[in-house]
C-alpha cells in the first residue's frame, strides 16, 4: 500500500526511494495515520446515532452526549501516559504497533452486538489512541535531521493530510454502512481500516529511523516495580469498588462517567498548578505559564464547543433536519466529513493568506488570532439558533444550515488550533518540553468533560437557552482576551 505512494527523486542518499521528496518512512507514518483516523472517525460518527437509535442502544440524547464526551476526553486524557510509554517503557515504534492492534480489538469488540461488550470495546479503542496519538508524531520527527531540517515543516504537513484523508472518507464509508445496513458492521468496518493500518505499518518499520526503537529514558529496576506495584493496587482498588456496586444493586451507568468527567476536569488543574509552582522554573518562565493558563482556560470553552459537532449537532440533525441536497437522502454521518474536506481545502488559504500579511508587517498577533478562534466558535453556536428556532416551529431544519456551522467552526480552528499548537511550544518552560504537547491535550479533555458533566446533570445541550449561553461564553473568553491582550503580551516575554 503505502509503497505505491513512493517515488523515485533526487536525495540525499543520490537514488534512495523518497516519498514526495521526503525520507520513505514517511509513507510508512502517513498511512497508518491515515488508517487509524479512518476507524477512529468512523467509529466517532457513529457512536451518537447509535447510542440513541431504537435498534441501537436506545438512549436518551443526554446520555448518549455524555458517553461521546467522555469517550473524546478520555483519548486526549491517555495521550500523556501514551508518550509516557513510549519515552519511559517501549520506545516509540513499538508503543505504536501495540496501540494500533488495540485499537483493532476496540473496535472488533464493538462489533459485537452486546452493550457490556461495547463499553468494554470503546475504552480499548480509547486506550489505543491515546498510546498512538503522541508516539506516532514522535517517530515523524526522528525521520529528520533535526529541527533545522528544511523539509521538517512540509513533512508534518503532508503527515497531517494523512489525518484529514482519513478522517473524510470514514464517515462516508462506515457511516453509510452503519446507519443504511447494520450498525455493528459498521464497527467491523473501522476495525478492518485499523487492521490494514498495522499491517502496513510492520511491513514499513524498515524504513522508520532506527532511533525510533529506543526508550530515551528507560525505567530502572526499583521504578518499574513501583510503577507496577502502584497500578496493580489502584487497579484492585477499582475492581473491588465496582465489583461492590453491582454485587449491591446500585450500579449505574453514572458510577463510571461521573469519576471519569470529574479527573478530566481535575487532572488539568492539578498538572498546570504542578508545573507553575515548580521552584526551578525561571522567573520568565513563571511568567510565560501564568499567561499559558489564559491560553489553556480559552482552548477548553473552544473545544467544549467545537466538539459537540459530533455529538449535539449530529443528534440535531438525526431528529430535526432535512437531511438532503436537492431530494438526494444522504445519512446524518456523512455530516462529519464536512470539517476535514474544509480543512484541506481552507489550509493552504490560511497559511498563504498568513504569509501575504506577514510580508506586510500585518499577520495579527497571536493573542488575536486566538481570540479571533474564540468568537467564531461562538458564532457558530448562536448561528445554531436559526436551525433551532426552525425546528421549534415544527419544520425539519435544511441541511445547508449545518454546513453553514460547520463551515464557521473549521474557519475558528484553523484560527486557534494551529496558534494553540505553537504557542505550547514557546511558552513551554525547558524542563517541561517534551510534556507540554500532552498538557495542551488536556484542555480538550477539559472542555470535552465539561459537556459531559453538563449532560450528566440533565441540562439539554440543544436547547436554544443553554446553545446561547455557550456562544455568549466563547464570545466574551474572545473579547477578554483581546482586551487584557497587553497584559497577556507582558506575560508571554519574548513570544510573539
Amino acid at each position: 500500500m503505502a509503497s505505491s505512494l513512493t517515488k523515485d527523486s533526487a536525495s540525499t542518499t543520490g537514488s534512495e526511494k523518497t516519498f514526495f521528496g521526503h525520507p520513505r518512512g514517511l509513507a510508512t507514518l502517513f498511512m497508518t495515520e491515515m488508517w487509524e483516523r479512518f476507524s477512529y472517525y468512523g467509529m466517532r460518527a457513529l457512536l451518537p446515532l447509535y447510542l440513541i437509535a431504537p435498534n441501537g442502544l436506545d438512549m436518551n440524547p443526554g446520555t448518549a452526549t455524555a458517553i461521546y464526551s467522555v469517550y473524546l476526553s478520555l483519548v486526549y486524557l491517555l495521550a500523556m501516559p501514551g508518550g509516557w510509554f513510549g519515552d519511559r517503557v517501549w520506545g516509540p515504534r513499538k508503543t505504536v504497533a501495540i496501540a494500533g492492534a488495540t485499537i483493532m480489538l476496540g473496535h472488533l469488540v464493538l462489533a459485537l452486538p452486546s452493550e457490556g461488550t461495547f463499553f468494554a470495546g470503546l475504552g480499548l479503542v480509547a486506550i489505543g489512541s491515546g498510546l498512538l496519538k503522541s508516539n506516532i508524531s514522535t517517530m515523524v520527527g526522528h525521520l529528520y535531521d533535526g529541527p533545522d531540517d528544511p523539509r521538517r515543516d512540509g513533512g508534518f504537513t503532508i503527515f497531517y493530510m494523512g489525518i484529514n484523508l482519513g478522517a473524510f472518507a470514514a464517515p462516508l464509508v462506515i457511516g453509510t454502512i452503519g446507519e443504511n445496513v447494520d450498525w455493528h458492521l459498521g464497527f467491523a468496518l473501522a476495525a478492518l481500516g485499523m487492521g490494514l493500518g498495522v499491517a502496513q505499518f510492520l511491513l514499513g518499520t524498515r524504513h522508520l529511523n532506527e532511533r525510533s526503537l529506543i526508550v530515551p529514558k528507560p525505567l530502572s529496576a526499583d521504578e518499574r516495580a513501583s510503577t507496577l506495584r502502584k497500578a496493580m493496587i489502584w487497579m484492585g482498588v477499582a475492581a473491588v469498588f465496582y465489583i461492590g456496586t453491582v454485587v449491591t444493586g446500585v450500579y449505574t451507568l453514572n458510577w463510571l462517567l461521573v469519576p471519569i468527567t470529574i479527573a478530566g476536569l481535575v487532572i488539568p488543574v492539578l498538572v498546570l498548578t504542578r508545573i507553575k509552582r515548580d521552584k526551578e522554573l525561571s522567573d520568565t518562565e513563571q511568567k510565560k505559564m501564568s499567561g499559558y493558563i489564559w491560553f489553556f482556560v480559552a482552548a477548553a470553552i473552544f473545544w467544549m464547543i467545537y466538539d459537540q459537532g459530533g455529538s449535539t449537532l449530529a443528534i440535531f440533525a438525526d431528529s430535526s433536519a432535512e437531511n438532503s441536497v436537492l431530494g438526494w437522502d444522504f445519512p446524518v454521518s456523512w455530516y462529519q466529513s464536512v470539517n476535514p474536506v474544509l480543512i484541506m481545502a481552507l489550509a493552504p488559504v490560511f497559511a498563504a493568506f498568513w504569509m501575504a500579511l506577514n510580508r506586510r508587517g500585518k499577520e495579527p498577533s497571536t493573542i488575536v488570532k486566538f481570540s479571533s478562534g474564540l468568537v467564531l466558535v461562538g458564532a457558530s453556536f448562536f448561528l445554531f439558533l436559526l436551525p433551532l428556532t426552525i425546528a421549534g416551529d415544527g419544520h425539519k431544519a435544511a441541511a445547508m444550515w449545518l454546513v453553514a456551522i460547520y463551515f464557521v467552526q473549521t474557519v475558528a480552528e484553523l484560527t486557534l488550533s494551529p496558534v494553540g499548537l505553537s504557542v505550547t511550544t514557546k511558552m513551554a518552560p525547558a524542563k517541561y518540553a517534551s510534556q507540554m504537547m500532552g498538557v495542551w491535550f488536556l484542555a480538550v479533555t477539559a472542555g470535552d468533560c465539561t459537556t459531559g458533566l453538563l449532560s450528566i446533570a440533565g441540562v439539554e445541550l440543544n436547547g436554544t437557552g443553554v446553545v446561547a449561553l455557550q456562544a455568549a461564553l466563547a464570545v466574551a473568553a474572545g473579547v477578554a482576551i483581546f482586551m487584557y491582550r497587553g497584559k497577556v503580551k507582558t506575560l508571554m516575554g519574548d513570544v510573539r
